[in-house]
């Protein structure tokens, strides 16, 4: 979807006039073709034709002639406005239309076409305007009365309300002209009046949506109709401010109606996967959470916030492989300085409530302006009642600026996301604009870069290499922490030396519950120039990105919960890195399953599966109590073992094809002896039904509906034959629910547990201590499992979510409802195969939060998956009491 702008009339498409010479907080409700009407000392006149704008704090003259100045008078500074009777002797054919404005002083702007600081005239004077419709002026006359009283009130607040209910008048009095749609058979949906926000300006009109599109229509008529149109047209955006919260939603419930059939909704968490991954760049990953905490490009005090990466503006020569050459991403800029942090401390500890570090903020208008002056001049100029800032402050020098952002007392900017794109326009002074002159005489002009770059390209195009370094990617999620995340308020700010102004947090101010409206209005005004902090997206510590140094995670995890590499010989890594490729190959196809062969064997639905080494025999478990082994090659059931008159919950066979071990509702697990055909031994090691099993080296462990997980010790001498009397309870890792899930990740140094009451635990198993439990589902957790690198798990519930916890931080980083409840599944850390409530199997790919494909299967749900080591073969069984056998085909 796109917006589509057209001028309204053509002799429009020229004007210099923009919403940026109003008033902050000033609206343009009209406009009139006119003439200046200009007395000349010896009696006679000269009409100067342009365009006459009404605006709630002005009037606003633009001659048509480019070389004479916009005039500009404050409503304020009027004396009296009047309608003149007399003729116009030199258009006798328009006999009234004239009225006469008295004021005590004029701007004039753009004089000569040129961008600079407004003209201000102080002598009191008289300007007569004739209207081009004469029949319109006792309109406009009444019209600039009524605001020039409001200019003259007291209060501000008495001003503001004066203004909006003239403004409500005149949109009541209007409506969205329907000939204007782009199709007759377009359909209104709705219709309702909001303003159009871009920086420093709001334009109020009306709203319409119809069956093909948005539309925006000005009241003013300028600059011509907007409008959010389709899928082909080049995208843009459109930030609207509605008057009443039932027209937001209203408008917003048909547009999702539409986006529905078109766009996946990403969420904060499927972001940060996509980045972990490494499927988005920094600078995309930053992009993306400045958009979901609010920040926006069409509002200067919300601007998307970026970090100063490069601390090194002295060398010749950047070099992104040495760390002191960036800055430190895990402290606010105010803390980089140690001298400075300490007499910023020392006022800190001596301020009385509520305390605050900086006394300024890192993002907001003025920042925003002082680097963007160069292409933006009029936005500056806007804020700044028609002047440029004092040369000496200007936006001059990377270098300087940096330092300053390091020692200055009440600096503590941070970036924009220009200093990580490609267009040089902010750094080159190519308007050509007037800055001033420094005090030692230096001219402001085109921005001093550091040594290391050759030209303002050179200088963007190391800023974009840096962001996307080694380094800071390693590091970006500290900063993420003290900007979206959870040291960004509370203890952890203070801890952090990131605590800022009251005023600049969301929620800091309560502005219903302020009486006074002028106070109101006031602390508004505040909020809105003085910076604010983004929204809070997360409230626990950010995961790290997994980076190429890295990769070997997978081996590292057996050794240490805090991921740290180890070395691994060529020969290993060659090995794995071709086991790797098959896989990839192998996952990359997997929505390529094809069913080969299927068999009901059991009497009630499928519990579990395991399948001996050497892939001949297939062990399945069901809730009928028995367990039963089927060969794959003769396609027959060879044996059928009943162990009690319970259910079977799961299954799995030990080293050496040796032992089957089961586990049962009735609290027990069973060891059966392939070789000799028969229950060897039985192990009593629950309270309540035992929910899954499994085996790693010489260790069982065994979850239970008793909230409990024990780990089981066995001699590495009876692994083969383990019987009940050959093990030891090593550890009992308590939960608050009954346990129904658990899995271990390659190296069994992790171990995640799944409750019936929608918990995730995640344990340390050298230490047997839990390092973080979450509320993940709100019912039963079905599966969880240990992405391949030990970095994330998946778990899937009752509830229909599939979820992604990183390990380290255990964040909730992705969350996508199914639709339906997923019983069991697969998955290679970034694609899951899943077996559904319905029978189906789903292929998600979880970056981009959706399902690529449905597999017809079984006729109810799939409850067990089963998956060789080379991804490539697979059995299901399901509620149909069948068993599936799959092949994936290339």
């Amino acid at each position: 979807m796109a917006f589509l702008q057209r001028s309204r009339e053509q002799r429009y498409a020229k004007e210099r006039f923009n919403l940026l010479l109003l008033d902050l907080e000033e609206y343009f409700f009209e406009q009139h073709l006119a003439w200046h009407v200009i007395k000349r000392d010896r009696g006679d006149e000269r009409n100067v034709r342009g365009s006459l704008k009404i605006c709630s704090k002005s009037i606003i003259f633009e001659p048509d002639e480019a070389s004479k100045p916009i005039i500009k008078i404050a409503l304020r500074d009027c004396v009296t406005i009047d309608v003149n009777e007399e003729k116009n002797p030199f258009n006798p054919f328009i006999q009234h239309g004239l009225f006469s404005v008295v004021f005590s002083q004029v701007c004039h702007i753009k004089e000569k076409n040129i961008v600079a600081p407004y003209k201000v005239l102080r002598d009191k004077n008289v300007y007569i305007f004739q209207l081009e419709q004469a029949e319109k002026v006792d309109d406009v006359v009444q019209t600039l009365l009524q605001l020039h009283r409001a200019s003259r009130l007291d209060h501000l607040a008495d001003q503001t309300a004066m203004i909006t209910a003239i403004l409500q008048s005149r949109l009541a009095r209007t409506s969205f002209d329907k000939h204007r749609f782009h199709n007759i058979n377009e359909v209104s949906q709705m219709e309702c009046s909001a303003e159009m926000v871009t920086p420093l300006v709001s334009n109020p009109g009306h709203v319409c949506i119809t069956d093909k599109g948005l539309y925006f229509q000005p009241l003013n008529g300028y600059p011509g109709l907007e409008v959010f149109c389709t899928e082909n047209d080049l995208c843009s955006d459109i930030y609207l401010k509605f008057y009443r919260p039932q027209d937001r939603d209203e408008l917003y419930f048909f547009i999702a109606q539409y986006l529905d059939n078109h766009v996946i909704e990403h969420t904060v968490e499927s972001y940060m996967l996509q980045w972990q991954k490494g499927h988005i760049t920094n600078n995309q990953y930053l992009l993306h959470l400045n958009n979901l905490a609010d920040r926006s490009c069409n509002d200067l005090s919300q601007y998307p916030v970026f970090p100063w990466i490069i601390a090194d503006y002295t060398s010749s020569d950047l070099d992104l492989l040495e760390p002191n050459t960036f800055r430190d991403l895990g402290k606010p800029i105010g803390a980089l300085k140690k001298d400075r942090l300490e007499r910023l401390l020392s006022r800190y500890e001596e301020m009385p409530e509520p305390k605050f570090m900086y006394g300024s903020h890192y993002s907001s208008p003025g920042y925003v302006l002082f680097y963007l002056v160069r292409v933006a001049p009029e936005y500056m100029l806007c804020i700044q009642n028609g002047k440029f800032d004092q040369a000496d402050r200007m936006f001059s020098s990377i270098a300087e600026t940096w330092r300053n952002c390091l020692e200055g007392a009440t600096d503590f900017k941070e970036l924009i996301p220009e200093f990580y794109g490609y267009d040089v326009g902010f750094l080159v002074n190519s308007l050509k604009l007037d800055l001033g002159k420094k005090q030692g005489g230096e001219l402001v002009d085109d921005i001093q870069l550091p040594p290391w770059a050759t030209d303002p390209d050179d200088y963007l195009r190391k800023n974009r290499d840096a962001l996307e370094s080694q380094y800071v990617s390693e590091h970006l999620h500290d900063w993420i922490d003290l900007i979206f995340g959870y040291k960004q308020k509370g203890s952890d700010a203070v801890a952090a030396h990131n605590v800022f102004h009251p005023v600049t947090y969301e929620g800091g101010v309560d502005l219903n519950s302020i009486e006074d409206p002028d106070h109101e209005i006031a602390m508004l005004t505040q909020i809105l120039e003085f910076g604010q902090t983004p929204k809070q997206l997360f409230t626990k510590p950010h995961p790290q990105r997994i980076t190429q140094k890295s990769r070997s995670i997978s081996r590292s995890s057996s050794h240490s919960t805090s991921l740290i590499d180890y070395p691994v010989s060529p020969s290993e890594e060659s090995f794995e890195d071709l086991t790797e490729e098959s896989r990839t190959l192998a996952w990359s196809n997997i929505g390529k399953l094809e069913i080969v062969d299927q068999h009901q064997i059991h009497k009630e639905p499928i519990t579990g599966i395991a399948v001996s080494n050497n892939g001949s025999s297939i062990f399945t478990t069901s809730q009928d109590s028995t367990l039963k082994m089927f060969s794959k090659e003769l396609k027959s059931l060879q044996r059928s073992i009943s162990f009690s008159n319970m259910a079977l919950s799961s299954c799995l066979i030990l080293p050496e094809d040796s032992t089957a071990i089961c586990s049962s509702w009735d609290n027990n697990v069973y060891f059966y002896s392939i070789a000799f055909g028969r229950r060897h031994d039985t192990l009593m090691g629950h309270d309540d039904a035992v929910s899954k099993i499994c085996w790693h080296e010489d260790r069982l462990y065994t979850a239970s509906w008793d909230s409990t997980v024990k780990i089981w010790s066995c001699k590495p001498s009876t692994v083969s034959a383990a019987k009940r009397n050959d093990f030891h309870l090593f550890a009992e890792l308590e939960h608050d629910a009954s346990v129904n899930s658990m899995n271990l990740n390659c190296g069994a140094s992790l171990l995640v547990s799944g409750t019936k009451e929608g918990s995730i635990y995640i344990w340390d198993i050298p230490s047997c201590k839990m390092l973080h439990q979450l509320r993940c589902h709100s019912g039963i957790v079905y599966e969880t499992a240990f992405s391949p690198d030990s970095r994330h798990i998946l778990s899937a519930g009752e509830d229909g979510f599939l979820k992604v916890i990183d390990v380290q931080t255990g964040t909730l980083i992705s969350s996508i409802l199914s639709g339906q409840p997923q019983r069991c599944f697969c998955w290679d850390g970034t694609t899951v195969l899943s077996g559904s409530e319905s029978g189906e199997l789903y292929v998600w790919d979880l970056l981009g939060g959706k399902v690529v494909e449905k597999i017809q299967g079984h006729s109810g749900a799939v409850t067990c998956l089963w998956m060789n080591e080379q991804c490539n073969s697979i059995i299901t069984g399901g509620e149909d009491k069948r068993v599936i056998f799959w092949r994936l085909l290339f």
